[in-house]
Formats: C-alpha cells, structure tokens, sequence
C-alpha cells in the first residue's frame, strides 16, 4: 500500500484543489499511468529512510535558504537535491505551482530532506519577493540555520534586508554565499565589498557578535559547485556543493529537542488531500509521534488554550527529495507531515493527549494593502466563469486565509470580502489563481491600510531600490518626486558603466501602478525592487500620478470606425469587436481626467458611404492589459451616479 499512498501525497503536494470532472479525471488518469514508476522510487525512498527508527536529533541540521529575488535559491537548491543523490525531473524542481514556473518566482515555502555524510538535513526553500513574506516568518521558526544568498555582483537589495532581519529576529547565524561569482564582472575586490555591504548590513540590524562572525562561501549555482575560498574556475574533484554541505554540518546547530518530553509541534504549513484530508507540516518541538498515535490540537485564545480536535495519526510522512516518503515514527527536531485531523491549521499545536498547553504562535508582520472582492454584477456576467455565487468566492477566499496567514479575509455587506495582504503582486498571485479555477468576480482597486497613533495618521513606507541607465534617471526622480519618494542614497552601478542605483523611501499608495510606468519609462531596462519598511507619518496628498481613463457610454460591440476618431484621445484598451456596456473602461486618457465615450457608434450608411470602407481603417494594436476573462470597469457605471459621487469629499 506505501506506493499508492505516496502517490496521493506526491500529486497533492503544491496543488490546489481540483473542483471539475475533467480535472479529476486527467488527474485520475495521471495517477494510474505513472503508478508503476512511482512506486518503485517510493519504494527505494522509503528503504532509505529506517521506518522504525526514530532519528537522533544530533543528526537532523534543518535549514532555510534565504535571498532577494532572482539571486539563486532555487537553483541552489536544485544542484543540493541533485548532490545527495536526489532525480530532479525538471529545473527549478521545488517550484511545483504552475505560477511559480511561469512567472520565475517562488511563491510559497517549501520543505524537503537530504541526507550527506550520516546526518539528514531538512532545507525550506523560502520566498525572495517581500509579498511574500508570511511565507518566510512562518517558517524561519522551524530552523537552526540559514543560508543567505546575494548575488555577487548586485550586493544586497532592499529584500535581501527583509528576509534577513526575519532571520537575525530568531537568533539564526546564517552562512552568507555569494553567489554567480562566474560572471565576468565580478572579482575577488567585488566580492570583498560585497561582504562588507553584508556585514553593515547585519550591524543595522542589530545582529549579536556571533551572528557577526558568519562564515562566507563562494559559488555558481548555475554551474552547481560552491567553495570556502574566492575562485572562478575550481578543480573538477571540488566542482560539486560538497564544501557548502560540510559548512552546513560544521556551522549550524543540531535542534534543542528532548526525545523523552511529551510529543509536540507547531504546524507551520497545511496541504488539503482528497482521501487522506489535512497535511500538517511542522518541527517535532519534543517527544517522539507514531503512526496510531492518539492526539490533540490546541490552539492560543484570549482566555487561555483551547482544545480543538481529539484524533489518531493515521499517516506519517516526510519529504525525501522531491517526493515524499511514509514513515513509522518521527522524533524531536525532525521535519514532518501527519494526517488524521479535520480542523487544526497554521499556528495551532498538535500534541499527545496529555499536553494541555499550546506552543507560541507565529508573530507576522502586519497586512499593509486591501482588494474587496465581491459578485460579478456587470452587464456581461456569467460569461467566463463556473463560480459565480458570492458564497463560494467566500469559501474559497477563506481557504486561502487558512493556508496563507499573510492574508486576512474580513465579510462585509451585500456578498462582498475584504482581503488584506502585502502588497500587490501577493493579491495578483490570488487573483490569477482564482481565474484560471473558474471564478468569476469583481474586485476593487488596491487599497492602502492606514493606522493612527495618538492622533497622529500614519501610511505604511517601503524601501526601494532601483537601478537605471543614467539617461532615464531623471524621468524616474521626476516620476517618485509626483509620489512623494525620499531619495536616500544615489550613485554609479559597481561593474555596470552608465549605470545608476537609488535608494529611496516611499510611501505604498504612490507605489501602486508605478511598476508598468517604470517599465515604459527606462524601456525595459530598468530593475525595481521594493519592500515593507515601516508605518509613518502621512506624507500628504500626491502629485499628478495617474491618467484618467475612457469610460464607454455605449452597449453593444464596438465598431473600428468608433475607435479610429478616439485614437487621438489616448490609449486604447480593447480591439473591434469586443463586447461592452456602460462603465466600462476601454482606454486610457491623455489627459488627467475621465472622458465618457460612445465605442459602438457605427457609420451612417448613404448612397455616398459603404459600409465596406470600415475594412481599410488602419488602427493602432491595443495595450492588452488583462487576459480576456477581466475586464475594466467603474464602480458606478451609470454617468449621473459617476458625477454625483465625484464631488463627495475624498479620503
């Protein structure tokens, strides 16, 4: 039965949940054409892992790789998992979600375990992108150790600070590599300043003297070797990640874990299977767990602990590679999986019986953006979707709350949800998901989350880092300047002539929209990178930062020779044909404000005109902004409504 089984938790792994007939039998179908493979590797996997031994927790070294974004974790982690002997079916193994592999990023932690040289290691790969960051502050927790990853040639940017004050806040003492030391641009001087940014840096933030003693490692993920001293070319018997896995045993502490205490741990992260139910994942705090072990989960209230759910283990498992294997018993320190419970989730505690107290919770930084999302009810709803009632966008959105804790999901009036998140890519990311499962809905613009302290309003503040070709510089500071940006720092690109970095600080509602801008603005040469900084003062209302838009005024679809007399007023959202309806938006204004159009006026047909003539109109291709299944639009979409609500005071 261990390779079917395996099999459930291996396609459950990283996936969402599957709702249509033809999902559940592709999958089906998926699931019994690779049975055979898989159950052989499963079973070899689990013969690696001894079932009826409980591992000394001197042995286990459990470790987080974290970076900014694009500086190599997940590669790194590739060439580790290839190391100790792991198959890796694919690059970027770890980033099971389709998103992840399209988009390039990693979006949720994930854990797995090697073993090298008679001790197994557990490593979480995190986040880099400061969206994100829930993802890293719910697992650092569950770690001894982390590897810092910077890119050698950029230093350290402003996300590369988030995740490493996460870090330095639970007293870890990260090894720092630098990586992609192969590039041309980067040298041994490079590299040695690049420590010392490093070394500033853990000073700001407050890192204790052994935290200040880190060791330093040099490598090329891409080209899968690491090594203790600075070199561009190592010797093929050294060409290999041995040197980083031997500084992860040396430098990083075994867990503090009693094997004889009562059987506790934190659950950390959560996955919904269709036969075996909830996966918690999470460190053995103590104690040793069983398959058939009867247990608890309790969780943190106001008035005390509270017990939850009364149940038995029935499935224990581990990640080994890139699946996951069955085991009998896990014991303190260990990273594992249990099934058997319907209702704890993240932060709460799953103990033996006779524990009656709860472990602490996961403290997280705080929302900073909200989106309400709500029922579709334009004119053309219905269309696109399969979910369309506000209760199960309401079910859905509370799903998403209980495996992501960076999100918060608050009912309000008339079917409507307020999500709160990070920022804009982390709602996107939301979004996206929710189309391509089928939803449809309506969601309002980005809303920054305002506090007031003593009287006094404060805006949530993020640091920037952007680096730029000298000619668009101004173009830039002119466009933060509008934003009210705080240029912090300012100079040439080490390595890169003719480039130029800024370091600014700005607050979250001048940020929203500007990532398109500055695209266009430095023709798609320029990097940007941002990330929460803290809560103050109101800078005050902003400068001309946004356009405003075309809003049809007509019903029905729209017509070449309509759009050829309103090319000239701004950028065009929609090609001819499209269907639209009032309030909705099919273009941007040149100017700063709303300009109401009729999109579907057709030519008047007489003995002089033809109707044919419309075939030689010669339009400019549409700026595409969303997929065909979103359409733009306002929020009241009759006119006279827009106008009256126009002169009601603004925030």
């Amino acid at each position: 039965m261990a390779g079917p089984l395996l099999l459930r938790s291996l396609w459950s792994t990283g996936k969402r949940s599957l709702s249509s007939p033809s999902a559940s039998s592709l999958h089906l179908k998926s699931y019994l054409s690779s049975a055979r493979a898989l159950s052989t590797a499963a079973n070899a996997a689990a013969a690696a892992v001894s079932p009826n031994s409980t591992l000394d927790p001197g042995r286990l070294r459990n470790v987080a790789v974290i970076a900014h974004v694009d500086h190599g974790k997940t590669t790194l982690m590739d060439r580790l998992l290839r190391q100790c002997g792991a198959d890796i079916p694919h690059e970027r193994a770890m980033d099971s979600i389709s998103l992840e592999r399209e988009r390039g990023i990693t979006i949720a932690s994930k854990v797995t375990g090697i073993s090298w040289r008679e001790n197994e290691l557990n490593m979480v790969d995190t986040p880099g992108h400061a969206d994100f960051g829930g993802e890293v502050e719910r697992v650092v927790g569950m770690v001894e150790g982390a590897i810092l990853v910077v890119d050698a040639g950029e230093g350290p940017l402003a996300q590369t600070k988030f995740v490493l004050a996460k870090a330095l806040k639970y007293g870890l003492r990260p090894i720092l590599l630098l990586n992609k030391v192969d590039r041309p641009a980067v040298s041994e001087e490079r590299c040695d300043e690049v420590e010392s940014l490093v070394f500033d840096l853990f000073a700001n933030l407050g890192a204790t003297d052994e935290q200040l003693d880190f060791p330093v490692l040099y490598a090329s993920a891409k080209e899968g070797w690491a090594s203790s001293t600075f070199t561009k070319d190592p010797p093929a018997d050294v060409r290999n990640m041995s040197q980083l896995l031997d500084a992860i045993i040396r430098h990083v502490p075994p867990p503090k874990a009693s094997l004889d205490a009562p059987f506790q741990m934190l659950v950390t992260m959560m996955e919904k299977d269709f036969y075996l139910g909830r996966i918690l994942t999470g460190r053995v705090s103590s104690g040793v767990v069983s398959v058939g072990d009867k247990v608890h989960g309790l969780r943190i209230t106001d008035s005390g602990t509270e017990k939850i759910e009364e149940g038995k283990v029935t499935k224990l498992m581990k990640k080994k590679g890139t699946g996951m294997v069955l085991i009998d018993s896990a014991g303190a320190g260990d990273i594992i999986s249990v099934a058997g419970m319907t209702k704890p989730s993240i932060g709460h505690t799953v103990a033996n019986t006779e524990v009656t107290t709860a472990l602490p919770t996961i403290e997280l930084d705080p929302p900073t953006i909200s989106m309400t999302f709500g029922v579709n009810d334009s004119p053309l709803a219905g269309r696109d979707g399969t979910h369309l009632t506000g209760g199960k966008i309401g079910a859905r959105l509370m799903s998403e709350a209980e495996t992501n804790l960076a999100i918060n999901v608050i009912p309000g009036m008339a079917e409507t949800y307020e999500v709160q998140g990070r920022g804009e890519l982390q709602l996107g990311i939301l979004i996206e998901n929710m189309r391509r499962e089928g939803f449809e809905l309506s969601v309002s613009p980005p809303k920054v989350m305002y506090k007031t302290e003593n009287g006094v309003k404060l805006e949530p503040i993020e640091e920037v880092t952007i680096e730029v070709n000298e000619e668009h510089v101004g173009l830039v500071m002119e466009a933060l300047s509008h934003r009210k940006a705080e240029v912090m720092d300012m100079g040439p690109v080490p390595g890169s002539a003719g480039r130029t970095k800024l370091s600014l600080t700005c607050p979250s509602r001048g940020l929203v929209g500007y990532r398109s801008v500055f695209s266009s603005d430095t023709r798609g040469t320029g990097f940007m990178h941002r990330a929460f900084l803290k809560y103050e003062k109101h800078r005050g209302l902003l400068g001309n930062v946004r356009k405003g838009v075309l809003v049809s005024m007509g019903f029905g679809s729209i017509t070449a020779h309509a759009l050829m007399s309103l090319e000239p007023r701004g950028i065009l959202f929609v090609p001819p044909g499209t269907e639209t309806y009032d309030g909705m938006i099919i273009g941007e204004h040149s100017r700063d404000t709303d300009l109401d159009v009729n999109p579907v006026r057709a030519k008047e047909l007489s003995n002089v005109r033809a109707a044919g003539k419309d075939e030689n109109v010669k339009l400019t291709p549409p700026r595409l902004v969303t997929p065909k299944a979103i359409r733009l639009r306002k929020r009241y979409l009759d006119v006279n409504k827009r106008k009256t609500m126009s002169k009601r005071p603004k925030e």
